[in-house]
């Protein structure tokens, strides 16, 4: 299912058949540093982690990690919602595959993501947890409106990581640069 859809970007349901790249996406480099090893190392565990996560979301709230795509249809990242046990409110993620970093694609999709939320949820707040070291994802929630409020002990990683939150009754920014 579609859940919305931007100039440049659909975002929609993760389903089985989105297993492959799921696969490619929590092996990289670049999510194993900044979001930490899912233990997916095979096409069925893959499978496994989008039925039990994302799917069992939907469900269960009405919301999950969403697949992003391109003009072409090409799978390019995730962006969507996730509520974590140890956190109070819903958490904005988002993670894509190097070769669209910097291309304002996971600007676009979060903004798209915040509208979303704040038209057809009635979640008054997002929160966003990220690695301290993680610069540039540090730099995209601040430029989504979202402001640091310390940090928070991941429990599953005995890890501090910094926390963001920001106030949907305050709109977010929509214009796409």
């Amino acid at each position: 299912m579609v859940i919305c859809k931007t100039e440049r970007l659909t975002l929609r349901e993760l389903q089985l058949s989105d297993a492959e790249f799921v696969l490619r996406l929590y092996n990289d480099p670049s999510f194993l540093q900044h979001i930490g090893d899912k233990g997916v190392r095979t096409v069925e565990d893959a499978e496994q982690n989008v039925r039990q996560g994302a799917i069992a979301s939907y469900a269960q709230y009405g919301y999950g990690m969403w697949l992003v795509e391109n003009q072409r249809g090409q799978a390019i990242g995730l962006c969507g919602l996730i509520k974590r046990d140890f956190l109070a409110e819903t958490d904005l993620g988002y993670a894509y595959l190097p070769e669209f970093f910097g291309l304002g694609y996971a600007y676009e999709a979060a903004v798209a993501v915040l509208a979303y939320v704040a038209e057809h949820s009635s979640l008054k707040t997002l929160v966003a947890i990220v690695s301290p070291d993680n610069l540039a994802s540090k730099a995209l929630l601040q430029k989504l409106g979202f402001e640091q409020d310390g940090q928070v002990l991941v429990p599953d990683k005995n890890e501090m990581v910094d926390f963001y939150r920001i106030q949907l009754d305050i709109k977010p920014a929509t214009s796409i640069n």
